[in-house]
């Protein structure tokens, strides 16, 4: 017979404490049977009847004065690009599955329920930390359900002032296929999207190789051409990651890589309506182009979302966020990404456009799940995944007050709260 070590009594405590947490955890969570709520398309009372974390049923009740206060009820939001939330940041050396754990408690809260972390431009060797840190997050089973994979935006990016935005020029570099096999399978294999410039040396190649491995390919921080932007779509580009930004302040005003991403009806759009990244006429103009099926709203929040007004390090630059939200590389004049969440967004889009409830959280929800082939959640249908969200909208504000995750209820605005 083998004899091994005693463990320490120190030791049995501390797995038997955390055993005791884990169960907590899961005794907390509250699943649901039915959700009651106005339905976000056109204000009528339903009632979702949920079984085993599904939609099994969907009742249709004709509201009237006595139902006015019920909240509506809509889809989680699905956010296809966050760099980081409430302090951390997705690519870094001391990220850990509690830092990942964080982002996705306060992405609930904005009523977030799909997001692919993303990671920007950075060192081979953080990269593949930080790949392998989110990788040993998802599989933990409630971040998993949240988190069906990751955005690589960058390094293989235009190095040019201004396209490159607020990517530091020292670690962009050309695209190398054997940096990023090696990136996904630190990854686990669940870098869904990568978002490069088309008009760099090996773009081309680079893009074929990805769309024929079923990955989401997006121009991003480019100044490509009409030529070189048909090219890529030609070889499986299939979207623009936040279009109009990533993007020099002065361009010409007949050849820009505007034009020819607008004007391709297979190029989809990802759009950034936190009210800095594009002007009202901007996004008027991009839903008029590219309409409510190509269209897809997105936050491009970063660490510093949710921190106080300041100066901060973030990858070896200084970067301020002003009081009033928005957030800058003070050295190049340029955006760092946003501080406003995807529920913003909303409110903003509505406002700017005039697009009606319904349409706009399509925006956030049905649009991405079909364009990454996530069948089972974006939408309130029966069978799919019973991801949604209560919410209130008072005089264009939008307040989240239940998120719910396959069924489990992760977040309940507490009774009383601004």
């Amino acid at each position: 017979m083998l004899y091994g070590r005693r463990k320490s009594k120190p030791l049995v405590l501390a797995a038997c404490w955390l055993a005791l947490v884990a169960l907590a955890s899961l005794l907390s969570a509250q699943s649901l049977t039915e959700v009651r709520g106005r339905l976000y398309l056109d204000g009528q009372l339903v009632t979702i009847a949920i079984k085993d974390g599904r939609i099994q049923s969907i009742t249709r009740e004709q509201a009237d004065a006595s139902t006015s206060d019920l909240p509506y009820v809509a889809p989680g939001l699905i956010d296809n690009q966050v760099n980081g939330y409430l302090g951390v940041d997705f690519v870094s050396d001391s990220l850990s599955v509690d830092d990942v754990r964080k982002a996705t408690e306060g992405l609930w809260r904005a009523g977030v329920t799909t997001y692919l972390p993303t990671l920007t431009t950075n060192t081979r060797e953080r990269l593949l930390r930080s790949f392998g840190v989110l990788a040993q997050a998802v599989q933990e089973p409630d971040l998993a359900r949240s988190i069906p994979g990751f955005h690589l935006e960058g390094p293989y990016i235009s190095p040019v002032d201004g396209y490159r935005g607020a990517h530091n020029r020292a670690w962009v570099r050309p695209p190398d296929w054997e940096e990023f096999q090696a990136l996904n399978k630190a990854a686990g294999g669940k870098i869904l999207q990568v978002s490069l410039a088309p008009e760099v040396e090996g773009a081309v190649d680079f893009i074929r190789k990805l769309a024929a491995q079923g990955i989401r390919v997006a121009l991003a921080h480019h100044n490509g051409s009409a030529d070189q932007i048909k090219t890529a779509v030609d070889h499986g580009a299939r979207i623009s990651t936040h279009l109009g930004n990533g993007c020099a302040n002065t361009i010409n005003r007949h050849d820009n890589p505007l034009w020819p991403q607008l004007a391709d009806d297979r190029l989809s759009a990802s759009i950034i309506a936190d009210g800095f990244h594009l002007r009202p006429a901007q996004i008027q103009t991009f839903f008029k182009v590219k309409g409510l099926h190509n269209l897809i709203l997105t936050s491009d929040v970063i660490s510093l979302a949710g921190m106080p007004p300041g100066e901060y390090r973030r990858h070896e630059q200084t970067v301020v966020v002003a009081p009033e939200g928005v957030v800058r590389i003070p050295a190049q004049n340029v955006l760092a990404g946003a501080a406003a969440t995807l529920d913003r967004g909303i409110e903003n889009f509505m406002r700017f456009t005039g697009a009606s409830l319904g349409d706009t959280i399509h925006l956030a929800t049905r649009n991405p799940a079909r364009f990454y082939n996530f069948n089972d959640r974006g939408e309130i249908a029966t069978g799919k995944r019973a991801d949604l969200i209560l919410f209130t909208l008072d005089q264009g504000k939008l307040t989240i007050t239940r998120t719910i995750v396959a069924g489990e209820v992760v977040y309940d605005r507490p009774a009383g709260s601004r």
